[in-house]
């Protein structure tokens, strides 16, 4: 007897106006949407301007989507391209069907292009955006909850997810048999739950390891791709749908314990503070006070609106220090110069004597 189950939507679309809006579709829009907000945040405390990160977002999101939906193609072919498969639901993204990597290649390739042209180093986009992700992820997964997908095996946990039976050639709807959605015999492992959970425990790692140590050149999204791919590899043991497989071991098993190893290798190699921007066209001496050169004209005594500030040209890293410097004062102060080494070839009595050694040997000439 079934004392508790987890249920399944029956529908994962709509019609308004004629117009099909899908559940999946809505889940992935709202994801981007939250990577984006909190992307956008850490950017503008890094020193970006804001919606630079929207910029990105034009950039990523396409080339994620492409990505995304080809590397789904490659890792799971048999249903477009197998025996009895349609190739032309290959294009149809809001069915489900995107695989991870493939955005996040996809992605990097977008937001690559994008950081180009505002002058953004990718890692500070990436460190941005690390915690983001995941979060994208989470809420993403809720579609294939709508879609009746992606669940593991049978369970009789009380947490067990009641599943229906979709119908393949009206997708986003169960079958239904008089009047009644049907649903499969047993319960199931809720697998969309389990990553979904798993990564909001990714957001809250990246998000207090981020903020104990600060991390800089890429290392916070790194933190992200380990927190998650030590999660995939179980949770895409639990799956049953169908994958490639290579000796009995799905092949997103292999892939995330290669990308682990990828990000670990990177986060120990990787080294430096953590990068903070300012403009390339930002002053470099304090502004004069109003009215100091004794010139009226210099005095904005109209009240007249002034102008939107337009997008930096491009940015330079400077360190913490210096960036907080600028944003108290409005100018970026020169760095300051290490203190030059003593020359090794001379003694403290030499150096303190120089000056009268030097004006002697003047005497001498």
């Amino acid at each position: 007897m079934t004392l508790a189950a987890i249920p399944s939507p029956s529908t994962a679309v709509w019609d308004v106006l004629g117009i099909p809006i899908r559940a999946y579709a809505l889940c992935i829009i709202l994801g981007i949407v939250a990577a984006l907000l909190v992307m956008e945040y850490r950017l503008r405390r890094r020193g970006v301007a804001p919606w630079a990160g929207l910029d990105i977002a034009v950039w990523a999101v396409p080339f994620g989507i492409v990505g995304a939906r080809i590397y789904h193609l490659i890792t799971s072919p048999q249903e477009y391209f197998g025996s009895g498969g349609d190739p032309i639901r290959a294009l149809y993204v809001w069915e489900g069907g995107l695989g991870i990597w493939g955005a996040v290649a996809g992605g990097a390739v977008g937001a690559w292009l994008a950081c180009r042209q505002l002058g953004i180093p990718l890692t500070v986009a990436a460190d941005a955006l690390a915690p983001g992700l995941p979060l994208a992820q989470a809420i993403g997964r809720f579609g294939n909850w709508f879609n009746n997908e992606l669940y593991g095996g049978v369970t009789t946990l009380p947490w067990g997810l009641r599943v229906h039976d979709m119908d393949r050639a009206n997708p986003g709807r169960a079958n239904v048999i008089d009047g009644e959605p049907v649903v499969l015999p047993e319960l199931y492992h809720p697998t969309f739950l389990y990553e979904a959970l798993w990564n909001l425990g990714v957001v809250a790692v990246v998000l207090l390891a981020d903020r104990r140590w600060k991390f800089g050149r890429g290392r916070a999204f790194a933190v992200y791709v380990m927190g998650y791919t030590l999660g995939r590899v179980w949770i895409e043991a639990m799956r049953t749908d169908e994958a490639t497989e290579f000796f009995g071991v799905r092949i997103n098993v292999y892939v995330s314990v290669i990308v682990f190893v990828a990000a670990l290798l990177y986060f120990l190699r990787a080294r430096g503070p953590r990068e903070f921007l300012v403009p390339t066209d930002a002053p470099t001496e304090a502004p004069a006070a109003p009215g100091a050169t004794g010139d009226v004209s210099q005095v904005d005594v109209a009240g007249e609106a002034r102008a939107p500030k337009a997008p930096p040209p491009g940015y330079q890293v400077v360190d913490e220090d210096r960036f907080l410097a600028y944003q108290r004062s409005g100018y970026l102060a020169p760095a300051a110069d290490p203190e030059p080494a003593p020359d090794a070839g001379r003694t403290e009595q030499d150096a303190e004597a120089g000056p009268v050694a030097a004006r002697d040997g003047d005497d001498r000439s």
